[in-house]
Formats: C-alpha cells, structure tokens, sequence
C-alpha cells in the first residue's frame, strides 16, 4: 500500500533530520529556531487569504503543515511526544469542547458557543497551579494578539468598559500622555510606558469595534505601500525622483494617490 501524503511528509522531514545524509541546516535547528518561521508562515496563510488567492492559499497552507511536522518530529526525537500525539490531542480537544456536536448540548447561536468554548477552556485550566484568568495567555505570541487575549480574558471576568466611547475616551488620553512627554524633553523610557499604552488602548478599541486587530494593520500596511507606489510612479513619471521632492511636494503626491484611489 502506497504511503498516505502525510506519511510522505513525515518521511521527508525525518529524512532531512537524520544527522547521517540528512540536510545540515534541518539538522541544526531546534524548536526556538524554527519557531519564527512557524509565526511568519501563519501570517502568509493570512495574507493569501486577504489576497484571495487560492493557489498561493494552498500552498503556504503547505509550508505552516510542514511547520507542524517540523516541530512534532524534534519531539519525537527528544522523546517527548510525536505528531499522532499531536493528531489525537486536536481531535480530542474538538470532541470535547463541542457537546452540542458530538453529545447531548444544546447551543442556540454562536455567540453561545463562544460563551461556551470559553468555558469549558477554563474548566480545564481549573486544575493548573495559576489560578489567574490570565494564565495560559502565552509570552510567544505577537505582542497585539497577546493584548488582545489579555483583555478578552479580563473581559470575560467583568473587566471591561460598557461599550467603544469609553475607549475612544482612554485613547485620547493616552495620546495626550504621549504628547506631553514630547513636551517635557521626550524621555526614552516614558515614551517606551506611553506609546505602549496607546497601542494597547488601539487593540481594545479595535476588539469593541469587532476588527481583528492584524487584519486592520494589514490592510493599513497594504495601502500605504499602494499609495507610495504610485507616489514614485507618479514623480518618476515626471522626471523627479521622490528623494529629491521636499515634504510639500511629496505630500501633495500622497494627496493625489489618495484622491486617484477613491476616485477609481
């Protein structure tokens, strides 16, 4: 019987970290070293979802499941676990947290059923040493989704403002902070506490907002490298390169991308 694709996959990853004709750089690493490539491919997979490119899903979809294989097959190498364990543990976990699937519960929407997910993740945390409702939220991530699970885990224990205009409120504020340190001399070290304030205020605006923090910096990130393309375009076209336009000049270009951009 011919080898299923991911018996392939793991055949291929064992191979390549096999220290006697394996490949030297997959040999080397280790579970920090390939974690930033686990991170950078989830992003990939994101970003070819917002392009709406199929292809390049399918693909990049590929490269975060050799991720997984990755790390599953360090583990089995160390005697900690390997990726039928990991296979299992999903499955189980899917299992349990949906009864109102695969038992007798009853959910009546999905905001039910996050109501619900969440619960059960904290009776399963109830039996871990730290009691916080803020355990588990782990260090590792990027640091505004780690903001972002912070406060919907304070959320979830009353913690939170009624609604988006105390937010808006806190932002200003927090904004004003900042300018103040600006005018006190700018220490290093205050506007490091203020400027992360503001950000971590942003994240929860855009939580009440119901945005998805990363997706509105994408889209942000997105279309400022639209418009100071066409601002390039634009100046080269006209036979002075962007460098060498004053901040006037290179304003008003970014104003004519912006009213190009809307008028298309």
């Amino acid at each position: 019987m011919s080898a299923t694709p991911i018996e392939r996959l793991r055949a291929i990853m064992a191979k390549l970290r096999d220290p006697n004709g394996g490949c030297p750089w997959d040999v080397q690493q280790n579970f920090a070293t390939i974690a930033p490539y686990t991170i950078e491919e989830a992003y990939e997979v994101a970003d070819a979802i917002d392009r709406g490119d199929r292809a390049d899903l399918r693909e990049e979809l590929g490269d975060l499941l050799l991720q997984v294989v990755f790390h599953a097959r360090m583990a089995e190498e160390e005697g900690s676990f390997v990726f039928d364990d990991v296979v299992a543990g999903i499955c189980d976990k899917m299992i349990r947290r949906h009864p109102h699937v695969f038992a007798d519960a009853v959910v009546a929407d999905a905001a039910a059923q996050t109501h619900a997910w969440e619960a059960h993740k904290r009776s399963e945390k109830a039996a871990r040493a730290d009691q916080s409702a803020l355990a588990g939220v782990a260090a590792g991530l990027p640091e505004w989704m780690r903001a972002l699970k912070l406060q919907k885990r304070a959320a979830a224990v009353g913690f939170e403002w009624p609604d988006a205009q105390p937010v808006l409120d806190k932002l200003h504020e927090e904004v004003e902070e900042v300018r103040v340190e600006f005018a006190n001399g700018a220490d290093p070290q205050r506007l490091l506490d203020e400027v992360g304030d503001v950000l971590f205020v942003a994240v929860n605006l855009a939580r009440h907002a119901g945005v998805d923090p990363s997706t509105a910096m994408r889209h942000a990130n997105a279309k400022f490298e639209r418009r100071f393309r066409h601002m390039e375009a634009v100046s080269g076209a006209r036979g002075t390169p962007l460098p060498e336009l004053d901040l006037k000049a290179q304003s008003q270009l970014w104003d004519d991308a912006k009213r190009d951009e809307r008028a298309r």
